[in-house]
C-alpha cells in the first residue's frame, strides 16, 4: 500500500513539474535574431569593458543590448548580455532599460521597474519577468560572441 502511494506521489510531482515554465523565460518581447561578435580589447570598448563592473550599450536585439563585465578571469563567463527592452512595457520603445549610476541597477524610466545587471532578475516595480539574457561567450583572449 505504501509503495502504491509513493509511486502515485512521485508521478504527481513529475507531472506537475513538466507543466511548469521556466521562471525567467521572457515571452512578451518579440524575437530578434542576435549573432554579434565584438572585441572587448578594441579601443572602442576597452575603456568601458576593461574592468569588472564596466558596461556598454551596443546595437542588436530589439532595443539594443547591455554588455556587462562580471569578472576578469579570462573565462567564457566574464560577460553578460541583456536585452534593453522592458519586460513590463515591451511595445514602448521609450521604455528602454538604462544602467543607473550605481552600475548595478537597470531601470525602465517609464514604469520604474528595476532589474539586476548581473542576471537581469527583477528587483522592484511592476515588472514580474527578468530581462532577456543572451548567451555571451568570451574566448578568454579577445573575442566575445553574443547569440540567442
Amino acid at each position: 500500500m505504501f509503495r502504491k502511494i509513493s509511486i502515485f506521489a512521485l508521478s504527481f510531482i513529475i507531472i506537475s513539474f513538466s507543466f511548469c515554465r521556466k521562471k525567467n523565460q521572457v515571452d512578451n518581447i518579440p524575437y530578434q535574431t542576435v549573432n554579434i561578435t565584438m572585441y572587448p580589447n578594441d579601443p572602442l570598448y576597452s575603456i568601458q569593458l576593461g574592468a569588472v563592473g564596466g558596461w556598454v550599450y551596443i546595437n542588436g536585439g530589439v532595443n539594443g543590448i547591455i554588455v556587462y563585465r562580471k569578472t576578469t578571469t579570462n573565462s567564457s563567463s566574464d560577460f553578460v548580455a541583456l536585452e534593453r527592452t522592458s519586460t513590463y512595457l515591451p511595445e514602448n520603445s521609450y521604455a528602454s532599460v538604462k544602467v543607473q549610476a550605481d552600475r548595478f541597477t537597470l531601470k525602465d524610466t517609464i514604469s520604474g521597474s528595476k532589474w539586476q545587471i548581473f542576471d537581469g532578475a527583477v528587483m522592484s516595480g511592476p515588472a514580474t519577468q527578468s530581462l532577456r539574457l543572451y548567451t555571451a561567450v568570451f574566448d578568454g583572449i579577445n573575442t566575445l560572441t553574443i547569440r540567442n
